[in-house]
C-alpha cells in the first residue's frame, strides 16, 4: 500500500500554501490521490513530485494551460500503451518546453544582472561614489 500524506504535510514539504494546493486540485493539475474517511485530501509521493514541477514552472511565467500541457506530455510518456508515434510527438512537446525554459532563464539572468547593477549603483551613491552617474 502506498503511503499517503495529508495536505499540511504536502504544504510543508513543497513550500506551497494549503490554498495553492487546493487550487491546483480545483483546476485539475494535481488531484489528491485519495481521501481519508474524514474527507481529508491525501497525496502520494508522485503527487508531491507533480506539485514540485508546477512550483518550478511558476517563476518562469508559464500559464496554467502551458503547465497543463507539460503535465499531459509527461503523463503520456510514462503511460503504458502509449504508441511510438505518440511518444515521438510527446517528446517533441517536451523539447519545445525545454527550449522555452532555456529562453526564459536567459531573460531572467539578464533581469538579475540589471537588478544587481542597479543595487551596486545605489550602494555607490550612498557611499558618495558615483554621484555623477545616473542610477
Amino acid at each position: 500500500m502506498e503511503h499517503h500524506l495529508r495536505i499540511g504535510e504536502v504544504a510543508e514539504r513543497t513550500g506551497l500554501s494549503l490554498r495553492t494546493i487546493r487550487y491546483y486540485g480545483e483546476v485539475d493539475l494535481v488531484v489528491p490521490s485519495a481521501r481519508s474517511r474524514g474527507g481529508f485530501r491525501l497525496y502520494t509521493e508522485s503527487d508531491v513530485d507533480r506539485l514540485q514541477l508546477i512550483k518550478r514552472m511558476k517563476p518562469l511565467g508559464f500559464s496554467l494551460e502551458e503547465t497543463r500541457d507539460l503535465l499531459t506530455a509527461v503523463d503520456g510518456l510514462s503511460a503504458p500503451g502509449t504508441g511510438a508515434d505518440e511518444r515521438t510527438a510527446l517528446a517533441e512537446r517536451l523539447d519545445a518546453f525545454e527550449a522555452a525554459i532555456a529562453d526564459r532563464c536567459v531573460t531572467l539572468r539578464r533581469q538579475l544582472d540589471m537588478a544587481e547593477e542597479f543595487a551596486e549603483r545605489l550602494r555607490e551613491r550612498r557611499a558618495g561614489r558615483g554621484a555623477d552617474r545616473p542610477v
